[in-house]
């Protein structure tokens, strides 16, 4: 993995001392903010001091950040929207604990989820996800969404069932065809979507 990079905002007493903590962090910091409007997306992770807040340019652009976020903050924080709050004063173990964490949770994240279609399959939750709308899927619905998307061509239920149940001596290609057929109506009754899992005289597809 790269060394992170953090971008810290706040008041020059707290951006001065995470910089001359610099040698003993595990990521690399920035506090140059040339231009808020016009800042790109190119930090692993945003730290804020929760006075900056108050300045409206500021907090608009932390909201619209898609990075990680943690505020931190002297006061107890309830219900905020961002990914951690970190309580002030702190220590250097904990700032590099949190940023670490968070950096791996992300990774593990994005990694579960794979995007099919229009759908946004979420792999950690066992979810098919369509805007506001989801379906739950089993471990096997899930191996078949991954084997479609995997490959391109038409496959069959004796391929299917090599790859997806082994030649399990207790499945056969009835049962590849019903938990095709229980997909299908899974995501027909939710989504009204007849055409998510096709099929011709070769096989399955997406």
């Amino acid at each position: 993995m790269h060394k992170l990079k953090v971008l810290v905002l706040g008041p020059s007493s707290f951006t001065t001392t995470l910089i001359e903590l610099q040698q003993f962090l595990k990521f690399n910091i920035c506090d140059k903010i040339l231009g808020v409007s016009n800042f790109n997306d190119n930090y692993d992770v945003l730290i804020f001091h929760k006075d900056v807040l108050s300045n409206v340019q500021k907090k608009k652009f932390i909201d619209n950040y898609s990075s990680i976020k943690i505020l931190a903050s002297n006061n107890v924080e309830k219900n905020t929207n961002y990914d951690l709050v970190l309580p002030l004063p702190t220590t250097i173990k904990e700032i590099n604990s949190v940023v670490e964490k968070l950096t791996v949770k992300k990774i593990f994240n994005e990694n579960s989820s794979i995007k099919i279609k229009q759908y946004l399959l979420d792999k950690n939750e066992k979810k098919l996800i369509k805007k506001d709308n989801f379906v739950v899927l089993t471990e096997k619905e899930i191996q078949l969404l991954e084997l479609f998307l995997n490959r391109k061509e038409p496959l069959s239920k004796n391929i299917i069932l090599s790859l997806v149940w082994h030649y399990s001596s207790d499945a056969d290609t009835h049962t590849v065809e019903t938990h095709i057929y229980r997909l299908r109506k899974k995501i027909n009754d939710k989504f009204m979507d007849e055409k998510f899992i096709l099929n011709n005289k070769e096989g399955y597809y997406l």
